[in-house]
């Protein structure tokens, strides 16, 4: 039977749609996979994020080149047509995304965090050495349907954070930019890469030309500010966002670190 080229609306929870890093017309051109294949391909080449599409029995046919940049990878038949991403085990299994990859193929936008797992990489030869110690991504899957069935899962992918150097100061800033919204907890942050709290302090601070508290304090404030980007927050509902009072001792911070208060710098960057 042919099919109807007519398309079905995108199912979607709430939490995706406020995460949503593009533009209604970027999903909507997802669309267009079922027209023109192979001009979405071309378009979605050119953009910064990293994208893969897969069938739905999860068989990647399509990687685009700023995701295989990324992960040095230099052939892109490497991937397509071989890797599939609902019987990756380090994904479904070691990472626990099972549950929002599998919620995807069955047709719901999801969205989450990860660290991508290039070790992998590695050890499946298709790199031969980890071109960054780690990163830290927010993820997006998005269903194409035709009618009642689904034809693609679009996957796209924001580096949050990049990690080099290192393995155990890249350690650190992770945990530390996973967990920047407590207060900053020198023990913690020390047992995250099996050290004392001295022994870090003086590496990181070797490494990066600031401690691990400053560290802290610099991941909180660009939180902040991304906050301050949305102008339907006032500047003390930008930083309760951040689990932090306008008034407080983070202000001082904000100020140090920036050269100005929360308004100046919201007005000198988003008139």
């Amino acid at each position: 039977m042919k099919k109807d080229n007519a398309k079905k609306p995108l199912k979607q929870n709430l939490s995706a749609k406020n995460a949503n890093p593009v533009n209604d017309t970027f999903v909507q051109s997802f669309q267009m996979l079922i027209e023109n294949k192979e001009l979405v391909f071309q378009f979605m080449d050119m953009f910064p994020f990293h994208i893969e599409i897969f069938t739905p029995d999860g068989t990647a046919i399509f990687v685009n080149r700023a995701a295989l940049e990324f992960n040095n990878i230099t052939d892109a038949n490497l991937i397509i047509g071989k890797y599939n991403v609902l019987k990756d085990p380090v994904l479904n299994f070691q990472m626990n995304l099972h549950d929002p990859i599998h919620r995807a193929f069955e047709g719901e936008i999801v969205s989450g965090t990860y660290s991508p797992p290039v070790q992998d990489l590695v050890d499946r030869g298709i790199i031969t050495e980890k071109p960054f110690e780690s990163a830290s991504m927010d993820f997006y899957f998005y269903p194409v349907w035709n009618i009642n069935e689904l034809d693609y899962v679009v996957s796209v992918c924001v580096v949050r954070n990049f990690y080099q150097g290192r393995s155990d100061v890249a350690r650190a800033k992770e945990y530390i930019d996973t967990h920047w919204q407590g207060e900053y907890d020198a023990q913690a942050v020390a047992k995250s890469v099996n050290m004392s709290v001295t022994q870090l302090y003086k590496l990181f601070k070797q490494h990066t030309g600031m401690t691990p508290g400053d560290y802290h304090k610099n991941a909180k404030v660009e939180h902040i500010k991304e906050k301050l980007a949305d102008k339907n927050l006032s500047v003390k509902e930008a930083f309760a966002a951040c689990g932090e009072d306008s008034r407080g001792w983070i202000l001082r911070v904000f100020k140090e670190i920036t050269g100005m208060t929360p308004t100046q710098w919201r007005t000198r960057n988003f008139i």
